[in-house]
C-alpha cells in the first residue's frame, strides 16, 4: 500500500491510498485500537447532501469534466433501483463487472448491489468474457452493448467454423420473430414450435455458454439496437436496455421485467422525470442528478434550464413514458448542403457484422457522408478461412483485399438503404488499427472518442474527400 501526498489545489485531501498486496491488512492492524466514539463520529460525518465522489466524464465529446455525486445520489437511486427490479437486484444474486470503478456504471452497480444483498465479481478483461461467464454463472450481468454484440459474435462464428452457420442465422430469426410476436401479445403456433425447436438446438447453448444462469442483463451507455435486444429476448435472456450519464449516477430510465419495450431506454426510474426540449434535447431531473460540475460554475450552469439538466442526447417520449434515443446532440452531423445525419444508426447496422470492429461515420460540414471502418482482429482468422484466403494475411493486408473490401461494400450497401440517400454512405476506408482503449480511441465503456480518432486519422479524412468523385 502506498500513501501519495496531498494533490495542489485540493487542500483538505490528506491521502490518497493505493490497494495492492497485504493494503487492507495495513489498514486493519491501524483500525483495532479506534474507539466507539470516533467510530459514531465518523459514520456521521457525512450526509446524503454531501459529496461522496467526483467522477470525471469519458470525454468523448471534449474535455473531461468531474461530476460531483453525492451520498444521497448513490443511496436513493440504488434503493429505487433495487425496488424497480427486484426480480434481478435480489439477495443471493451474482452478477460479474467489465467495467473499471472508475465508471460511474460500475460504481452504482457496487452500490446497488449492497443495498440488494447481491455479489460482484470484477474481470480486467473483456477478451475473456466468455470463459469468465462460465466460471462465475451469475444470475445477472451488466455491460454496454460491445459485450452484447461480441456475445452473439463469437457465438456465430463458433456456428460458422462448425459447419452449422445456416443453424445459427435461422435460429437467430426465429428468436427474433418470437420476441415481436411476443411483445405484440400474439405467437403463432408455427412460430412457437419452431422456436423450441430451435431452443434445444441453439438457444440452450448459448446459456450455457453464458454460465447457464443468466436470466436478465442490464445494458447501457450506448443504444443497444432492437436487432440486438429481439434475439437476446427471444433466446431466453431479457436484456432491459437502460439511459444515464456520468452527471446523473448512471440510470435516468430503465425497462424492467414487468415494464419493457425493446427499441427503448425504458421508462424513468421511480425519484426521476424525463422531458423532451423543444429541439429534441432530453431534459432531466431527479435523486439521479449530480451536485454540478467540480470547480467549474460556469459549467455547471449551462447544464441546467429551469433546474432540469440537460443531457446533450436526443430523443422522444412515447405515449405510455418510454423514452427512446435517436442520438447525441454533439455528435449529430451537418452536412455541407445542410442536411441533419445521426451517424449511430449507420454505425450500428454495419458493426453488427462479425467482420467489423468498429465503424465511425464522418460528413460535418462535408458535401457527402464517408466511414472509417476497422476490422475483428479476433474474427478475422476465421472468416479468412471461410473465404479460402491466405491464413498468414494480416490485418492490413486485409484492409486493401479485394474480397474484404467487398464484404464491406455490401454491408454498407445494407445500412444505406436504411436512411436517405443524403444521409447514406459514399465512401468507405478500412483502417489496419482497430481502435481501441489502449489506443486512446475507446472510453472504458467501450465508446468512440470520435474527436480523437478524426484528428489521429485526418490524413485519412482528407484523402476521402479530396479524391472521392460521388
Amino acid at each position: 500500500m502506498r500513501e501519495a501526498v496531498a494533490l495542489e489545489g485540493i487542500a483538505s485531501l490528506q491521502h490518497v491510498w493505493q490497494f495492492d498486496g497485504d493494503g487492507l491488512d495495513t489498514l486493519r492492524t491501524a483500525g483495532v485500537g479506534t474507539d466507539e466514539q470516533t467510530l459514531s463520529d465518523r459514520r456521521a460525518y457525512a450526509g446524503l447532501d454531501d459529496v461522496a465522489t467526483i467522477i470525471y466524464t469519458s470525454g468523448t465529446t471534449g474535455k473531461p469534466k468531474g461530476c460531483e455525486l453525492t451520498h444521497g445520489n448513490f443511496v436513493e437511486l440504488s434503493e429505487n433501483a433495487a425496488a424497480a427490479l427486484p426480480e434481478v437486484a435480489r439477495e443471493g444474486g451474482q452478477t460479474i463487472m467489465f467495467l473499471p470503478l472508475a465508471h460511474v456504471f460500475a460504481r452504482f452497480i457496487s452500490v446497488l448491489c449492497v443495498a440488494a444483498g447481491a455479489t460482484v465479481a470484477h474481470t480486467p478483461d473483456v477478451k475473456n468474457l466468455l470463459p469468465d461467464l462460465q466460471s462465475y454463472k451469475p444470475t445477472f450481468i451488466l455491460a454496454v452493448p460491445r459485450v452484447f454484440e461480441k456475445v452473439y459474435n463469437n457465438s456465430m462464428l463458433k456456428a460458422e467454423d462448425g459447419g452449422k452457420g445456416r443453424i445459427f442465422h435461422a435460429g437467430a430469426d426465429i428468436a427474433i420473430a418470437w420476441s415481436k410476436a411476443e411483445q405484440a401479445g400474439r405467437i403463432p403456433l408455427g412460430l412457437k414450435v419452431k422456436h423450441a425447436v430451435f431452443d434445444r438446438l441453439l438457444y440452450g447453448k448459448i446459456r450455457t455458454a453464458m454460465g447457464g444462469r443468466v436470466q436478465h442483463a442490464v445494458s447501457g451507455g450506448a443504444p443497444l439496437g432492437d436487432r440486438l435486444g429481439h434475439f437476446f429476448h427471444g433466446i431466453g435472456l431479457m436484456v432491459l436496455e437502460g439511459y444515464g450519464l456520468t452527471e446523473t449516477t448512471a440510470p435516468i430510465t430503465v425497462n424492467t421485467p414487468r415494464r419493457i419495450k425493446i427499441g427503448t431506454v425504458g421508462a424513468p426510474l421511480p425519484g426521476n422525470a424525463v422531458r423532451i426540449a423543444d429541439d429534441g434535447e432530453i431534459l432531466t431531473q431527479g435523486v439521479c442528478v449530480m451536485k454540478g460540475y467540480f470547480n467549474r460554475p460556469e459549467l455547471t450552469d449551462e447544464a441546467f434550464v429551469d433546474g432540469w439538466f440537460r443531457t446533450g442526447d436526443i430523443g422522444e417520449l412515447d405515449d405510455d413514458g418510454f423514452l427512446r434515443i435517436t442520438g447525441r446532440k454533439k455528435e449529430i452531423i451537418v452536412t455541407a448542403s445542410g442536411k441533419n445525419v445521426i451517424p449511430a444508426m449507420l454505425e450500428d447496422a454495419i458493426r453488427a457484422n462479425a467482420l467489423v470492429s468498429q465503424c465511425v461515420v464522418i460528413g460535418d460540414q462535408r458535401p457527402f457522408i464517408s466511414a472509417l471502418i476497422t476490422l475483428d482482429e479476433e474474427a478475422l482468422p476465421g472468416w479468412l478461412e471461410r473465404h479460402q484466403l491466405p491464413a498468414g494475411t494480416t490485418m492490413a493486408e486485409a484492409s486493401e483485399h479485394p474480397t474484404v473490401l467487398h464484404e464491406i461494400q455490401e454491408l454498407v450497401d445494407t445500412a444505406n438503404t436504411t436512411v436517405s440517400r443524403a444521409e447514406a454512405i459514399k465512401v468507405f476506408r478500412i483502417v489496419p488499427t482497430d481502435f481501441t482503449e489502449t489506443t486512446g480511441h475507446l472510453t472504458p465503456s467501450l465508446k468512440i472518442k470520435r474527436a480523437q480518432v478524426l484528428k489521429d486519422y485526418s490524413d485519412v479524412v482528407e484523402s476521402i474527400y479530396s479524391t472521392a468523385k460521388v
